[in-house]
């Protein structure tokens, strides 16, 4: 990936930030107000669902062209690089045509045109042989036929009984040009070598160098000077190597369908006076949808009944089950492990979570990783050299040697077949789909090859505190009796208190106590409830009164002391929100509430210090607060007191100190530095659209150690990358110099080049097995 600037952001991911109106339960509470500044949490407005508010600061892949109306064909032809190149050769040049986007592994274009009608790019694609079908806007992608049909593997067995019976027959006779040989030779070429020839023709007839053309010139050379045998020999090889590269990129296209058709085609849907099946496609928003134990959920819906545990590794990756209760959201494709639940659907199946996983990986499919873009620029140009190259050799071998004409043009035809670059060219694509489709499983969303590429440059990552190292919500870290209440007492009285209180915090204090209470007393009743704004809350329980609030409220009721002073001054000096139980008698019990650190941090810090990478935490809190965090989770730079234009400068700041940075956040505050970033990394992006769609890389659930996992999945891609470079090419190099010293043959180049071409292919697979 290319290092931008420090002074020049990329104009494709600043986009200014638009809030939406504040919902109502962002509104400051209006209860009871615990009323610590620096520690207050507001866990409605946490970075999910800021971020879900927000129309978002966009660093996706480039959008579609200004004023350019867009097609979609599927061409079952298409599936490899060489009907890419003849496409592109065929419409780039047509007046109207903007961009061609390609997604070889669903044999899929996309066409950006300014044309009042499209069928001059569908009549330019059949005359180059591609056959397209429309797809209509939306369509969801049909099943692709087997790469080898049957009746494919029935002739291809033929033509290999026929091409080695053609080779036994010249060995045996001693004759190549043996009547049965030739005979056998025919019938090996007519039942596998038609669709090459065919294909080859094309390619002729439109002026482009592809592996067709030059198979059928070397065989059509074969032929003429009565290399019979050896031309079936080649034919054979070369179908056969073709069918096994299907079979391996069926395989590949496999390993993403597998992650983006999960969802049912019907759902149970309550209609009227009972539970009707319905496509999916035919259910609105708002409608009640019921889903059972075993069944995948069909829709995004939110439960309205029922409990359950939920296999969300579709989604997020988790291989444990999730519980869910009345309240939580469900994503379309994740499965019910057990229970029953009714639901009300919150998004339509083209636009759930799991639709738009699977069009970020459509669209990733179709941009070019860097190294796929220079191998493209290297095979424009290496294929016409070799041609040359082989002319020459035809040409100039009988001046320089003692071997007669026949000699060097059999050798030149040998150099055509190795001409073409095709293992070079689908080294790349194959595993960088195989990358993308390994991270999809791992939870891991990458939005394209460059990015995937990019992580492996990282040598710095900033990452924001709240939700993304710590939970994003508070929780109770502190009971301390300070009389003669015991500490379980104590909570029970202030979650007495609280529960009166829809205050983060207040609940912070009443999930604390549920989570103990087993065994214990029930809370008790209070009376003359009331919430004193910014101080905290007072009511009367068994005819006493009670204070619960924070050192303001203390200091209000005259109830402070040098002794209790000291120990709240510990707690904030961490970042912590203390409150204090008091009565008439005076306090009674000091409790602190924080947003504590997610048990992955400090394992996440680590992995990326043994990556070699710098991490660095931004927060909008207090600087206390920051550092109290990052020394838990063991990262020594900690930046507090942050704005959002104050993290955008601390992430230009690392980008001229470190090189290559990365930023990871969930919020709306993080977004300039997200698009600033060389990748931007969301956290927690299941179910929120924005994320999905801005993120260079989403990590679908909250754990922050995929972080790393991203990084190690983009050193091995680049590593297959390397060894398929190296295979491919090296491989070629040999088989030239045995041709120039005249000792290849055709059936070995076949080898050459499929052979290359199988290795590369089945190498880039090996990433689908990735085992971080």
């Amino acid at each position: 990936m290319t290092q931008k600037s420090p002074q020049t952001p990329d104009p494709r991911k600043i986009i200014p930030i638009h809030i939406a109106p504040q919902a109502p339960c962002c509104a400051p509470p209006s209860e009871a107000d615990h009323g610590h500044e620096e520690g207050h949490i507001d866990a409605c407005c946490g970075p999910a669902t800021q971020a879900a508010q927000v129309v978002s600061a966009s660093f996706a892949p480039p959008e579609a062209p200004v004023d350019a109306a867009k097609v979609r064909y599927r061409i079952e032809q298409m599936d490899c690089p060489t009907e890419e190149r003849l496409i592109r050769n065929k419409l780039e040049p047509m007046p109207g045509i903007v961009r061609l986007d390609f997604n070889l592994i669903g044999r899929e274009l996309t066409v950006y045109h300014r044309l009042t009608d499209p069928q001059p790019v569908e009549e330019a694609l059949t005359a180059v042989g591609m056959a397209p079908r429309l797809l209509e806007a939306g369509q969801r992608p049909t099943a692709l036929p087997p790469a080898l049909p049957m009746r494919a593997r029935l002739w291809l067995v033929v033509s290999g009984v026929a091409a080695v019976a053609a080779e036994a027959s010249a060995w045996i006779t001693g004759n190549e040009h043996h009547p049965l040989g030739a005979l056998l030779a025919v019938v090996a070429i007519l039942t596998s070598g038609l669709p090459t020839l065919k294909k080859g023709w094309i390619a002729l007839r439109h002026f482009t160098l592809n592996i067709y053309f030059l198979m059928t010139l070397a065989v059509g050379g074969a032929l003429l000077i009565g290399r019979w045998s050896e031309a079936a020999m080649v034919v054979f090889l070369f179908a056969l190597a073709e069918a096994i590269e299907a079979l391996s990129l069926e395989r590949a296209r496999h390993a993403i369908q597998s992650l983006s058709a999960l969802a049912p085609d019907t759902a149970h849907v309550w209609l009227g006076s009972n539970w009707v099946s319905q496509p999916v496609e035919q259910v609105k928003v708002g409608a009640r949808v019921r889903v059972r134990a075993g069944e995948r959920v069909p829709l995004d819906a939110r439960i309205t009944q029922g409990q359950a545990a939920l296999n969300e590794a579709p989604i997020t990756g988790e291989s444990l089950p999730v519980d869910k209760q009345a309240g939580d959201t469900l994503y379309a494709g994740t499965i019910v492990t057990n229970g029953v639940l009714e639901a009300t659907v919150t998004a339509a199946a083209n636009d759930s979570t799991l639709a738009r996983v699977a069009r970020a990986i459509q669209e990733a499919q179709s941009q070019r990783a860097p190294t796929q873009r220079f191998v493209d620029q290297f095979a424009r140009y290496y294929t016409p050299i070799v041609v040359l190259l082989a002319l020459a050799t035809a040409l100039l071998g009988p001046m320089f040697s003692s071997q007669g004409w026949l000699h060097w043009v059999y050798q030149a035809l040998v150099m055509l077949v190795i001409a073409c670059p095709c293992a070079l060219v689908v080294s790349t694509p194959v595993t960088v789909v195989s990358g993308l489709a390994a991270a999809a499983r791992r939870g891991i969303l990458v939005k394209g090859g460059a990015h995937l590429e990019g992580g492996r440059l990282l040598k710095a990552i900033a990452l924001d505190k709240t939700g993304t190292l710590t939970h994003g919500k508070p929780a109770l870290t502190l009971v301390r009796s300070l009389g003669a209440l015991s500490d379980t007492e104590a909570l029970r009285l202030a979650a007495s208190l609280d529960r009166h209180s829809a205050h983060p915090v207040a609940q912070a204090v009443v999930q604390a106590w549920q989570a103990r209470a087993e065994g214990q007393p029930p809370l008790s009743d209070v009376t003359a409830f009331h919430s004193l704004h910014g101080l905290g809350v007072h009511g009367d329980i068994d005819q006493q009164t009670w204070h619960l609030g924070n050192h303001r409220l203390l200091e209000d009721l005259g109830l402070c002391s040098p002794q209790l002073e000291a120990q709240l001054a510990q707690i904030e000096q961490t970042g912590q929100t203390a409150l204090i139980l008091s009565n008439p008698a005076g306090p009674q019990a000091l409790l602190a509430v924080s947003d504590t650190l997610r048990p992955e941090s400090i394992e996440a810090v680590h992995q990326l210090k043994a990556l070699g990478i710098h991490p660095v935490m931004l927060s909008g809190d207090n600087a206390l607060a920051a550092r109290h965090v990052a020394q838990q989770a063991g990262i020594d730079d900690a930046r507090g007191n942050l704005l959002p234009e104050d993290k955008l400068k601390a992430i230009e700041d690392l980008i001229r100190e470190h090189g290559q940075v990365g930023m990871v956040g969930d919020g709306v505050n993080d977004g300039p530095a997200l698009a600033r970033a060389h990748i931007g990394l969301a956290m927690g992006a299941a179910g929120t659209a924005t994320a999905l769609e801005a993120a260079d890389v989403a990590i679908m659930d909250d754990d922050p150690r995929k972080i790393g996992t991203f990084v190690r999945l983009s050193h091995r891609t680049a590593t297959v990358l390397k060894q398929n470079i190296a295979l491919a090419l090296g491989i070629k190099i040999v088989f030239f110099a045995l041709a120039l010293t005249g000792h290849a043959t055709l059936w070995m180049a076949v080898f050459a080049d499929m052979g290359a071409s199988l290795i590369v292919v089945f190498n880039g697979l090996r990433l689908l097995r990735f085992k971080d």
